[in-house]
């Protein structure tokens, strides 16, 4: 698996203010204390001025960060439109993706699924400012269920730090709304999901009440998208529980002729003595 990068949306950590140290004029009023005390006090403030330093280089630790990762961004880029195009030659790449992936795949819904069969490329573009945000975009050939072609949402950070939301207004075709189902039903062709549908895939593009802790955007950008190669290959459980129970058969299957066996050996066992005890009554 990928490893996560820290969210550019997500707020930086401030340092606890300390209370002022004390002026000079007034430190004279700490040679009244205690030895003991008067030492911890002085421990404190030098405490805070290295934590300053610190905190200082890690600032500009973060600045030279941000340069080298713009960097690399773009250097990437090349190899992400390759592998877009290799993707497009494989069908139902980015369904059989999302299925495959534990966390995605527990909000997808039987119709969601069908849908996401018509989705063809998903490409993740981080803003050339990269701590500003990103977009996701979801291309779609032409399907039942709505009109777009491409299904996109943006995630901004702005200067004061206020992340934000907006996507795609979805066209949907008459009675295809499937953020509006009328009830529940229960997914039954899914080896993965066991219980009621989950809310709808595609209300994901209309929820931007916690622009900051988006969990399907971070996953996509930062999980699935750095090598969706890994989900696509994940084993079938089907076919895995398949050939588990097959092999319980087996082994039951094999147990019964090893007790048959047995069972033959006792019986062949038993036979020679009778005969043993026949031709010892002949002798005599």
């Amino acid at each position: 698996m990928a490893p996560k990068r820290q969210s550019s949306l997500q707020s930086q950590t401030k340092k606890p203010k300390l209370p002022a140290a004390p002026e000079k004029a007034n430190s004279s009023a700490s040679l009244g204390l205690p030895k003991g005390e008067k030492e911890q006090q002085e421990a404190i403030e030098h405490i805070d001025e290295v934590q300053n330093e610190i905190d200082r280089l890690n600032e500009q630790a973060s600045e030279e960060i941000l340069k080298v990762e713009q960097k690399y961004n773009k250097l990437r880029q090349p190899f992400f439109q390759k592998r877009s195009e290799l993707i497009a030659k494989i069908p139902n790449f980015w369904v059989t993706t999302f299925v495959n992936h534990p966390q995605v795949s527990a909000l997808l819904g039987e119709e969601d699924e069908e849908a996401l069969h018509y989705l063809t490329r998903v490409e993740v573009t981080e803003f050339e400012d990269i701590k500003s945000g990103y977009r996701i975009d979801f291309y779609f050939d032409e399907n039942p269920y709505f009109e777009n072609k491409v299904l996109s949402k943006e995630f901004h950070l702005n200067e004061s730090g206020d992340p934000s939301s907006k996507s795609t207004e979805i066209k949907w075709k008459s009675g295809k709304d499937l953020t509006k189902r009328s009830s529940q039903t229960q997914n039954k062709a899914s080896r993965k999901r066991q219980h009621e549908e989950p809310e709808s895939f595609f209300t994901w593009f209309t929820d931007h009440s916690d622009a900051g802790a988006d969990e399907l955007g971070e996953v996509i950008k930062d999980d699935i998208w750095p090598n969706p190669l890994q989900y696509y290959l994940v084993p079938d459980m089907d076919d895995e529980e398949g050939e588990g129970e097959e092999d319980d058969d087996d082994d039951e299957e094999e147990e019964g002729l090893e007790d048959i066996d047995e069972e033959g050996d006792e019986d062949e066992g038993e036979e020679d003595e009778d005969d043993d005890e026949g031709e010892e009554g002949e002798v005599k």
